[in-house]
């Protein structure tokens, strides 16, 4: 018998700026709906309607708005910079949809009608920092991309550096997709920070990768560059020039877990032995799983019924074991730390010994105190990192 079907929109851009990211999202999405609808599992299949924004910041809201009210979708996952699903939550919110938000962000934000799968600022930005002022420094270079993910990350960096007596040294933006990265490098190479920290997204990350690698090389110069967001395909994209950056991630390809080692050889079959998945490509792979188990459990396409259907149901996933915290809509996962190589992966030397509950507005986070070994924070008497 015909399995009904479940009308799923996924949103991701396939050209722009950050059309590669945009790619690896949706070519995830689709192994894992692939997978459902081929499972005896789940007595339904899940009808994907993709749509593609282009990188243009204001067609979200307009295909977001299409996926409602011309499919009739519930339930939408993608969006990958923080400005794209700051344009899909009013439309989100108005007609009480569901989107499942596969990226890593920069917190301070909590809405009945988002999933957040990507890591919360203390799964990546706090493990980081700590490393970095524990071993580098407590002067920080920072270059990003003119956007609230840049803007909020290097606030919540600044508090914790300046809490350590360190110093932010710069902060210097760049426009989406802006390639004109020398004037930045050459400050970089004159002034010498001993790291930096970059936040680029896309091809402006890219381009700034090898030009800084080459600048630094010529002078002679060893700067660490620390990244939230650099994935195995963009190490590809970048080149040689991406080996030895320190990145905080909740995935890496090189996870020795059994979960993630049969994801990775399901996804080279699929997309090609010298392909790879991205971070937050898996996080939409697991949005997708957790939204399937959850309409399996809740036997409807509800938001609610399924939001609270999807409420601390553990998933053993390619990174780990995940579980959304009912509490305020975002993951459970497990921070790590790696560096990239010459072959294209991540080298991981350090992980918390346990998942890590979600602290979207670091209400948990005392910046004084050291992280516990499981990578937890101790309570605060008082906050320093406010919205």
């Amino acid at each position: 018998m015909t399995k009904p079907s479940i009308p799923v929109g996924i949103i991701c851009s396939q050209h722009g700026p950050y059309q590669a990211m945009g790619r690896e999202i949706l070519k995830s999405a689709m192994m894992a709906v692939d997978e459902i609808n081929n499972q005896d599992e789940f007595d339904f299949a899940i009808s994907a309607h993709v749509r593609d924004p282009r990188g243009i910041i204001s067609e979200y809201h307009t295909v977001c708005d299409d996926l409602i009210r011309n499919v009739g979708v519930e339930h939408i996952i993608g969006c990958y910079t923080s400005a794209s699903r700051k344009q899909v939550l009013p439309i989100v919110e108005r007609t009480d949809r569901l989107l499942w938000y596969p990226a890593r962000y920069e917190g301070f934000e909590c809405s009945d009608n988002v999933i957040y799968v990507g890591a919360s600022p203390n799964h990546n930005v706090l493990p980081l920092v700590r490393y970095v002022l524990d071993n580098l420094s407590r002067e920080i270079f920072c270059v990003g991309s003119n956007y609230v993910w840049t803007w909020e990350t290097n606030r919540v960096t600044r508090e914790l550096v300046t809490a350590a007596k360190g110093r932010i040294l710069a902060e210097r933006l760049l426009e989406l997709g802006e390639s004109a990265v020398t004037h930045i490098v050459d400050e970089i190479v004159r002034r010498r920070p001993p790291v930096v920290f970059n936040t680029l997204v896309g091809s402006s990350s890219y381009d700034f990768i090898r030009a800084f690698h080459a600048a630094t090389a010529a002078a002679g110069l060893d700067i660490p560059m620390l990244s939230c967001s650099l994935c195995e395909p963009e190490l590809k994209i970048a080149g040689p020039a991406s080996a030895g950056c320190i990145t905080s991630s909740a995935y890496f390809e090189s996870i020795r877990l059994p979960e993630n080692r049969a994801f990775v050889a399901r996804w080279k079959a699929r997309y090609g032995e010298h392909s790879s998945p991205s971070v937050d490509g898996q996080s939409a792979y697991v949005a997708v799983y957790l939204l399937a188990r959850a309409l399996q459990r809740a036997g409807t396409s509800d938001i609610g019924e399924v939001r609270r259907a999807a409420a601390g149901h553990r998933y053993n996933s390619p990174q780990g074991p995940v579980w959304i915290d009912g509490s305020n809509n975002h993951c459970v996962l497990t921070p790590r730390l790696a560096v990239s190589n010459a072959e294209g992966q991540f080298d991981i030397f350090w992980e918390a010994e346990a998942p890590v509950r979600p602290d979207p507005y670091l209400t948990q986070l005392d910046i004084a105190a050291s992280p516990a070994r499981d990578g937890t924070l101790p309570n605060a008497p008082h906050l320093r990192v406010v919205k």
